[in-house]
This record gives C-alpha cells, structure tokens and sequence, in this order.
C-alpha cells in the first residue's frame, strides 16, 4: 500500500528557504513518477516539479531556478529545495505519487492516484 507523508512545511520571510520532504512507503522511485503539487486558497491545485521514473524532471516555469526536486531511494523519501521564496509561493505543498504517467503528463494532477496529507508554506514578511 502506497503511503505519502510530507514535512518541512512553515514560515519564512521572503527570499528565504525551506527544504520539503515526503517519504514514500510502497513506492520503488524507479516504477513510480513522483511530484509535488501545490494549492493556495481559492485556487486550483498547481504542479510544482516532478521526477519521471526514469529520473527525468519537469518543473513549472515559475518555480525554474528557485526549487530544485531530488531524491534519495535508500531512505525512499523526495524533496524540494525551495530558495528564494515569494509571497506567491505560500500554499499547501502536496507529494504525489503514481505508477503508470508518462514523461508528458507529469503536471496533470489528475493523473496520479497517491497523495499526502500536505504542508503548509507561508511565505511572508
């Protein structure tokens, strides 16, 4: 059974940094994309980055340079390194996890079949 549990999450003013972590339970990162998404109030749920299972990544255009994804398999858990941070990056930060996503559909949301409980980020002065 696939579990996603995520940490790291809180305050920070901006410009600062906060490293995010899921550790996944039933997931071989190389059989499974995994992502995170995010979600601010009132908003849709946005993709953020994301690791193909061939290790390939994609992240969004606004977070280029700023976040970087990676991953350790022998702890089974992802990150996201978020430097620099704005105002705009303050939302609820998803790990997601599936089996079956090709390279071109790792920001659709509603393609991945596992999620966490989320985190909370406030980035805010």
């Amino acid at each position: 059974q696939v579990q996603l549990v995520e940490s790291g999450g809180g305050g920070v003013e901006p410009g600062g940094s906060l490293r995010l972590s899921c550790l996944a339970s039933g997931v071989t990162f190389n059989r499974y994309a995994m992502a995170w998404f995010r979600q601010a109030p009132g908003k849709e749920r946005e993709f953020v980055a994301a690791f193909h299972r061939s290790g390939g990544t994609r992240y969004a255009d606004s977070v280029k340079g700023r976040f970087t994804i990676s991953r350790d398999s022998a702890k089974n858990t992802m990150f996201l390194q978020m430097n620099s941070l704005k105002p705009e990056d303050t939302a609820v930060y998803y790990c997601a996890a599936d089996q079956s996503i090709i390279l071109s559909s790792l920001a659709f949301a509603y393609q991945y079949d596992y999620w966490g409980q989320g985190t909370q980020v406030t980035v805010s002065s």
